[in-house]
């Protein structure tokens, strides 16, 4: 019996590291195989296993008890990764039905939902920034430093986990909304001009010539302003993991 102590306690320490790398799309995607997954859950929980002690000898409703909490802390990370990386297809979403893509809807590999092709884009460029500001290993650091604050066994919801989901929620309006406000301000200036034409020449088809300015106005203003994607991204990670955090605490 005491022989397997050591291996439930691995088991246990495998469990938020392995929600954590399932639910983000940066370890969890489609387009990451199985293998990848299970030899990095496996990795994080043989570091893990002299960093952090695991109380033995709990019963087995204990230890059902023990392995949610882990669960919902790994969630609570991976929910941050989520916000950032759905801000950014959030503001794609707005840009291609706003130019006019909405029917051009593909199985993004990523996530395996169907998107249109501007936020597939702009989901690609939020999970490429993030790695490139060596997010995936701040994330990591966040992992660890989770077991000081927040040890196997000790875990509860707070009030406070309610505010800290609103305020990663929040994230996904603020940053979609100012990816997305160059095209929505370029476009809504189309429709005004457009508008005023029709009034002055009544006799144009609007409806014909409306939808090819629309969208050539609209692929234009995205190409001379798609670099603001990384920049933004890159700018709201560190606030992203900050939130992570407070939810983390907030789980305590």
């Amino acid at each position: 019996m005491n022989e397997a102590v050591p291996l439930a306690a691995f088991g246990v320490l495998m469990v938020r590291p392995g929600v954590l790398i399932v639910a983000t799309p940066l370890f969890g995607g489609a387009f990451v195989p199985p293998p990848v997954r299970v030899a990095l859950t496996a990795i994080l929980g043989l570091i893990l296993v002299p960093l952090v002690q695991v109380p033995p000898n709990l019963p087995p409703l204990g230890l059902a008890v023990m392995v949610a909490g882990e669960a919902v802390v790994g969630l609570a990370l991976a929910l941050a990764v989520h916000a950032l990386i759905g801000a950014a297809e959030f503001a794609g979403h707005v840009v291609g039905f706003q130019i006019g893509l909405s029917y051009a809807a593909i199985v993004d590999p990523q996530s395996g939902v169907r998107n249109n092709l501007i936020a597939s884009l702009y989901g690609t460029l939020a999970t490429i920034t993030f790695f490139g500001i060596n997010g995936h290993l701040a994330l990591i650091r966040t992992l660890v430093q989770s077991y000081t604050t927040l040890p196997p066994g000790h875990w509860g919801a707070q009030d406070a986990i309610a505010g800290s989901v609103t305020q990663l929620l929040g994230i996904v309006f603020v940053l979609g909304t100012q990816l997305s406000m160059p095209v929505i301000i370029a476009l809504l200036l189309v429709e005004l001009v457009m508008g005023l034409v029709s009034r002055a020449a009544p006799a144009l088809n609007l409806m014909v010539i409306g939808f090819p300015v629309r969208l050539s106005v609209g692929l234009l203003v995205l190409a001379f302003g798609i670099h603001v994607v990384p920049e933004a991204v890159a700018r709201h990670a560190p606030s992203v993991l900050a939130a992570a955090w407070r939810l983390v605490g907030a789980v305590r």
